[in-house]
């Protein structure tokens, strides 16, 4: 679909004040264009004349992803999907991809404003769980960050602890930067794996969240504790994503994370989904200008609250929601 391109171009090449012009196209054509979404703006009976602001457009709940086809077009516009993480007999949610070389550049671009040349590192992927299914958008993203960081030594692991270990030790002084991207509870299992670890001052641990049912759910603080004793670093990165979202957000520390320039979060009153919350928390509403080519508007089962300096801080989850392989640590 030629919208798709001229849409990509336009999230590649965003500025902050050319966010919500490109949110309301976005809105208008995904109404047009999304089936899904289309029912259900007319299902809440919504006037889409009267659309003209951010805080007028609604939000799709994020489960529409796991039964129905969230996409703009037809399925012959893609090339594939992303499936969500889940424990057994758990539905799980499918992404339509238009294009994953874009996904993937646009990835890189996020994390490169942040964090400088992929050059500039040596990626270590402990992934269990995620490597062990097809269709991660996160393993996809991994493999692209290991190919673009040029390094002989970055590469995955599974349960190969011993071995990740000593690929940290030998790298300890060498010029470039670790990063450590790893699954909630692989870093914890080979924090409490009795093997011993000695201090890296070019090290870079980067947790992306999840238990996936291996251990028990933890508040944030306490795992964060954990893996900076074990790792003896002062802080612990994370990296939220999910499969229903083209972007990612990261935190360089106790849980904060910085948005992206294609992402805006929206909250929610906790006890009325439609109204926004006159609070500085409540439930998350992502607008993700990269989900041009599905839907742009997720209301999500993630809470979180905005601080004074704009950075989003994830809390947990609603209430009888279904526990996701993102990052989401109960506060």
């Amino acid at each position: 679909m030629q919208d798709f391109k001229s849409f990509s171009e336009r999230v590649a090449n965003l500025t902050p004040r050319d966010f919500e012009n490109l949110a309301l196209d976005l809105f208008f054509f995904q109404y047009e264009n999304n089936p899904v979404y289309h029912q259900y703006v007319d299902a809440r009976k919504i006037d889409t004349g009267s659309i003209d602001r951010l805080d007028k457009i609604p939000f799709l709940p994020i489960r529409f992803f796991k039964d129905r086809d969230v996409i703009c077009g037809s399925q012959s516009d893609f090339s594939g999907f992303y499936s969500s993480s889940g424990t057994t007999g758990m539905i799980t949610s499918k992404h339509y991809i238009w294009s994953e070389p874009w996904y993937l550049n646009h990835a890189e671009r996020i994390f490169e404003s942040i964090y400088g040349a992929l050059t500039d590192y040596h990626v270590l992927a402990l992934l269990p769980a995620y490597l062990e299914r097809p269709g991660s958008s996160l393993v996809s993203m991994a493999k692209h960050f290991i190919e673009k960081s040029q390094s002989p030594h970055s590469g995955f692991y599974l349960y190969n602890q011993s071995e990740l270990l000593e690929k940290l030790r030998f790298l300890a002084k060498d010029h470039r930067k670790v990063l450590l991207l790893g699954v909630t509870f692989a870093l914890l299992d080979l924090a409490e794996s009795g093997l011993e670890f000695s201090t890296m001052e070019n090290l870079i641990i980067m947790e992306t969240g999840g238990m996936k049912g291996r251990r028990k759910e933890m508040i944030r603080e306490e795992v964060h504790d954990r893996l900076k004793a074990f790792f003896k670093v002062k802080a612990i990165h994370s990296e939220y994503g999910m499969t229903e979202l083209m972007s990612q957000a990261y935190s360089k520390g106790e849980g904060k994370y910085m948005l992206p320039a294609s992402m805006r979060v929206m909250l929610r009153d906790v006890n009325d989904p439609l109204a926004l919350s006159l609070r500085s928390q409540g439930g998350i509403n992502i607008i993700d200008l990269a989900n041009f080519h599905s839907c742009a508007f997720i209301e999500t089962q993630d809470l979180g609250r905005i601080d004074s300096d704009g950075m989003i801080e994830i809390l947990g989850r609603f209430d009888h929601s279904e526990i996701r392989g993102c990052n989401l640590l109960v506060q």
